[in-house]
């Protein structure tokens, strides 16, 4: 049996702002504007994508999964999601060669460095 990796389903009080934000924040395009399922992907036909679903519970914890993602320049895409919208999250992690955001509804994602070289 294959299994093909369709989407990851993020929770969200607004899924249309919530799945709007990242859109912006990663380049992607809608592909479904559902006010209630909203979903994005690198482009209509790549998988996989992100799903924001409607939920009525707030996020009380820290994300049990979260979104690594390593930009040419950390500084710059640092700066760049922050003026999005995106807020420091320190969920004592210390110093360390990334950086822990937080998205508009407080998912933490981490921006990490330059790859080593090899």
């Amino acid at each position: 049996m294959a299994l093909e990796w369709e989407q990851i389903v993020v929770d969200a009080a607004d899924p249309a702002a919530l799945g709007a934000w990242w859109a912006r924040a990663l380049g992607w395009v809608v592909v479904n504007d559902d006010p209630e399922e909203y979903e994005i992907r690198q482009t209509a036909d790549r998988l996989p994508g992100l799903l924001f679903v409607q939920v009525t519970d707030a996020k009380t914890a820290k994300n049990r999964l979260h979104l690594d993602f390593r930009p040419d320049d950390q500084e710059a895409e640092v700066s760049r999601l922050l003026g999005l919208g995106a807020r420091r999250a320190d969920i004592g992690q210390g110093e360390q060669g990334w950086v822990v955001l937080r998205d508009p509804e407080g998912n933490e994602f981490c921006v990490l460095g330059a790859r080593a070289a090899g």
